[in-house]
């Protein structure tokens, strides 16, 4: 276990899950299609669970009612948006976005004031108690589900998704719903956002540079770069298997060896917790870390990224004579009475 905290621990399980989905499916398309999906499912669920583990991890609350909080905020924002349904059909997407704030901010303020009544007087009482704690809030989660169905009902309430969230945006051979990709940008947002509450502001720049930024480019350069033949690649797979796997283990066996043998020195962990002076914030002590100390590798990789991306540019653009490309510019500037010609064929005079 501790091998595998240093490597990154359980954080690597969705990557190395992405790629064995990559070589099974074997179709680039599908697998993007099928990714962005279960991402963007992935991190609705985080959205409505990221408030139970904080309210447990900051104030040690066993809260059981936290669907609750959900479920209200749901069903007034499903209400205020059902009231703006006009702006929600509107091509504007200005319109389409004031009835989404205006429905998060019901919501929003709702919750906090449901928030405050529930932790004044139901949860404050039983701070020190869990078994209390999961009683308690059990009791409240049944009676703010009955207070749901005496207010809205039982029937599912249908809400429109706003214009600018409707259809799909196509890459490649690639069909991506945009209500999923303003899911998951939301969720990467979100979950940077209770990194800055926790005073980790590098740790949600990094989870939003890498998962929003450098994945969205991976996911593009796996459909509109690689010209990948499976049926090939699976056979030279098979053939070189073999040697791939003496290799791999030889390769494990020297990390096993350096690892097992690697110990921390004592004053490493004092280090880590007290690398700046209190009296610096965060941001700023990453700001003198990255462009002082570290200023020329901070620089060199911004050029390998430019390089990187200047490459990817000219292998897209790059002309190959067995890919018809289409020109867009000829094609809106032709004249339609050039492009087609009628002709009136006579009976008998045809083909």
């Amino acid at each position: 276990m501790g091998m595998l905290d240093r490597f990154g621990g359980v954080f690597w399980l969705p990557v190395i899950l992405a790629i064995i989905a990559f070589v099974l499916i074997g179709a680039p398309s599908s697998w993007l299609t099928l990714t962005v999906a279960g991402l963007s499912m992935g991190l609705m669920i985080f959205l409505m669970a990221s408030g139970l583990s904080l309210v447990f991890g900051l104030m040690d609350v066993l809260n059981f009612g936290h669907s609750a909080f959900v479920s209200f905020g749901a069903f007034v924002a499903a209400s205020v948006l059902a009231y703006f349904g006009g702006w929600l059909g509107s091509d504007s997407i200005l319109l389409n976005s004031l009835a989404l704030v205006f429905a998060i901010a019901a919501a929003v303020v709702f919750g906090a004031a449901l928030g405050w009544f529930f932790e004044r007087v139901i949860v404050k009482p039983v701070y020190s108690d869990h078994l209390r704690q999961i009683l308690i809030t059990m009791g409240a989660l049944i009676v703010a589900e009955q207070l749901i169905l005496a207010t809205w009902g039982g029937s599912p309430v249908n809400v429109p998704r706003p214009h600018f969230l409707e259809g799909a945006i196509i890459v490649g051979n690639s069909s991506l719903e945009v209500y999923r990709l303003f899911a998951f940008c939301l969720g990467a947002l979100v979950y940077g956002g209770l990194f800055v509450l926790l005073n980790a502001e590098f740790v949600a720049m990094l989870l939003i540079i890498v998962y929003v930024g450098a994945v969205a480019v991976l996911f593009l350069f796996v459909v509109m770069m690689l010209d990948v033949d499976f049926a090939e690649l699976k056979a030279e797979m098979a053939r070189y298997m073999p040697l791939a796997l003496l290799i791999g283990l030889v390769i494990l066996m020297q990390f096993v060896m350096a690892f097992g043998a690697w110990d921390a020195n004592s004053a490493a962990e004092g280090l880590r917790t007290q690398v700046i002076t209190d009296e610096v914030h965060n941001t700023a002590a990453l700001g003198l870390i990255l462009y002082d100390q570290y200023f020329l590798l901070f620089q060199l990789s911004g050029l390998i990224l430019l390089v990187a991306m200047i490459g990817a540019i000219v292998l897209t653009l790059r002309h190959r004579a067995d890919v018809k490309r289409q020109n867009v510019v000829d094609q809106m500037m032709r004249d339609p009475k050039l492009a087609m010609k009628l002709n009136d064929v006579k009976p008998g005079q045809g083909l």
